[in-house]
């Protein structure tokens, strides 16, 4: 794994955790500390010996959102570069969400802390979210006249209904992890302090499915809201076909049918009184 300034990653038994490791900022996300988030999500995305991730923050916040900093240079900039400098910044915000969300192995969010704006968001790329119980979300982009860019407009209807998505981003209030697990925001509670722990012992038994089975299957449901029945099934039909010449598929039916080969001359043995020679 490669050394960064602003991140930690490592990985341990097949399970990546990756750290926003910015704890003086409450882990808001610098441009400095998303170019090396792209580069370790693009990383764990090509290591075929890592099978899961988890994404945590350093210290007692999850992350706070868009380093303020990157706020102050867009209003200091010329008026006539303000827009094009915006949509740079989003295409570079959408690129690690997107790498984030496509990540073709199953993702746990372990929220530490306060997750707020694009930290919030940033939970919610993950797959799942695992949240301490002194954890905390807010869409708080309406405080600062925005509006979600980091993906809570896609992610947090499917979360929790398009009507407590339109609350949650009009008012900008803050959820608790007893309300967020109600919500369907978080899928888990941890006590505060071993959320990473119950984050990485969820992506281990995750971590033991079929790699290719896994990485199609999540492909398909991540669509599958946009998408009509056929559609699925003749998406899962191709899937299948590939899972069809799979190592992990053709092992695992190799052993099944070895299994039952035993057990079947187990029944044989058992009907001739365990005598060998009985058959002759």
């Amino acid at each position: 794994m490669a050394d960064y300034e602003f991140i930690k990653l490592h990985a341990d038994g097949g399970v990546a955790t990756l750290t926003l490791n910015r704890p003086e900022k409450r882990n808001a996300i610098s441009d400095a500390m998303r170019a090396e988030l792209i580069h370790a999500l693009e990383a764990v995305a090509a290591d075929r010996g890592t099978k899961a991730l988890v994404l945590t923050g350093e210290g007692k916040g999850f992350c706070a959102g868009g380093d303020i900093s990157g706020m102050q240079r867009r209003m200091d900039a010329p008026s006539g570069e303000v827009a094009f400098n915006g949509w740079s910044r989003q295409q570079r915000v959408h690129h690690a969400v997107s790498l984030l969300f496509r990540m073709p192995k199953p993702t746990i969010a372990a929220v530490n802390g306060a997750a707020a704006g694009l930290g919030a968001d940033t939970a919610l790329s993950c797959d799942f979210i695992v949240a301490s119980d002194s954890a905390s979300f807010t869409w708080s982009y309406i405080t600062r006249g925005l509006i979600p860019d980091g993906g809570g407009m896609f992610f947090l209807p499917r979360r929790v209904g398009l009507a407590r998505a339109k609350d949650l981003i009009y008012s900008g209030r803050k959820v608790l992890a007893e309300e967020a697990l109600a919500l369907g925001i978080a899928d888990r509670l941890a006590p505060a302090g071993d959320e990473v722990r119950a984050a990485q012992a969820w992506a281990a038994e995750l971590a033991k499915g079929s790699a290719t089975a896994l990485a199609l299957s999540k492909s398909i449901l991540d669509q599958s809201s946009e998408l009509t029945a056929d559609q699925v099934f003749a998406m899962g039909s191709q899937a299948q076909g590939i899972c069809y010449t799979s190592s992990e598929h053709r092992e695992s039916v190799a052993a099944f049918l070895a299994k039952m080969a035993q057990a079947k001359m187990a029944q044989v043995k058992a009907a001739s009184g365990g005598r060998d020679g009985d058959a002759q």
